[in-house]
């Protein structure tokens, strides 16, 4: 796990936030898995981190806590609604120009 927060401070694709003013933190674990193939192998070792949210508690600090932690199957789903609401990717990547220009009028 050392090896791995190291990792990303070296790639600068981790950074450490400040608390916004008047906001609670909400703790965070590590959550490991062992990843096994058909023949009983292990395929390989995953580590997520993730927030405890379990710690909120509606109508106290429901809307004023703070967890910056984004899975990545969140990110897929926003790009897929993204692709879905511009239309086929590969219709308007394909005059990538055009494309780029329909984009504008139609969001700005």
């Amino acid at each position: 796990m050392t090896s791995e927060l190291r990792a990303l401070e070296e790639n600068s694709t981790w950074t450490l936030e400040s608390l916004p003013n008047g906001k609670k933190p909400i703790g965070c674990k590590w959550v490991f898995k062992t990843k096994i193939q058909a023949d009983g192998t292990v395929k390989r070792y995953k580590a997520q981190q993730v927030a405890k949210a379990y710690t909120q508690v509606e109508g106290i600090d429901y809307h004023e806590t703070f967890a910056p932690v984004a899975k990545m199957t969140t990110v897929r789903c926003v790009l897929v609604v993204a692709a879905t609401k511009i239309g086929s990717f590969t219709k308007w990547t394909s005059t990538m120009p055009s494309g780029i220009a329909n984009l504008m009028k139609k969001f700005t």
